[in-house]
């Protein structure tokens, strides 16, 4: 009896999901030091209002490692009507189809659902909160 109370109870727990990362999330948008990580599945929903910067990356990407900490920097730094979020394209290949993905990182800016700024390749800081401010005014 008490094997079959502990399997049960072991059984709940592993069924039990938690985030063990220690990053903000919830169950609808998996976020990371303020960005969202985007899929396929939440991508269309995401970009449908307001103004959202996308981040279009892989793992392997140099560059993109390079310009993940500024992203991330963007995102604490901006006010809460801007939604920053990133995109692995290579698990994403819907979405990075649709929107013609061929050169990483690439950025592109969204305001209520249809892109307004694209630019590929590593970028400054500068360049990317000059271009979120052009689209804000």
């Amino acid at each position: 009896m008490k094997k079959i109370t502990f399997l049960m109870i072991l059984t709940a727990m592993l069924a039990i999901p938690y985030n063990m990362s220690g990053n903000k999330s919830t169950s609808s948008q998996n976020i990371q030091n303020g960005v969202m990580i985007m899929t396929d599945k939440n991508f269309d929903a995401t970009i449908s209002k307001g103004i959202v910067m996308v981040d279009f990356y892989a793992t392997w990407c140099g560059p993109c490692k390079v310009l993940s900490p500024i992203i991330e920097e963007i995102a604490q730094e901006s006010s809460s009507d801007l939604k920053i979020g990133k995109m692995d394209t290579d698990k994403n290949a819907v979405t990075s189809y649709k929107y013609g993905i061929k050169y990483l990182p690439t950025v592109i800016i969204f305001k209520d659902g249809t892109p307004v700024y694209r630019v590929s390749g590593l970028q400054t800081k500068e360049t990317l909160v000059n271009a979120i401010k052009s689209i804000q005014n």
